[in-house]
């Protein structure tokens, strides 16, 4: 008791197959192939990350975004 044997699978088998009909499985297998298929991709695509681009700015370090704040202030006050 309790083990599955080949023959339980057999019967599972033709009971879905009854239930659902042999194209609708076969459709429903093609999803899940083309599911796979994507999600290989997608993992692929992410172990190779894009090219970093060139930047317009190089990026702000703290002093710099201080000294542009600074000089903002002191514009704002010249008007």
């Amino acid at each position: 008791m309790g083990g599955v044997s080949i023959w339980h699978w057999i019967v599972v088998g033709i009971i879905v197959m009854l239930l659902f009909g042999r194209g609708k499985v076969s459709e429903l297998m093609g999803d899940v192939a083309k599911g796979i298929k994507s999600f290989k991709k997608g993992m692929a695509e992410e172990e190779n990350p894009p090219a970093p681009t060139a930047a317009t700015e190089p990026p702000k370090t703290i002093d710099q975004a201080a000294a542009a704040t600074a000089q903002k202030v002191e514009a704002e006050r010249k008007v």
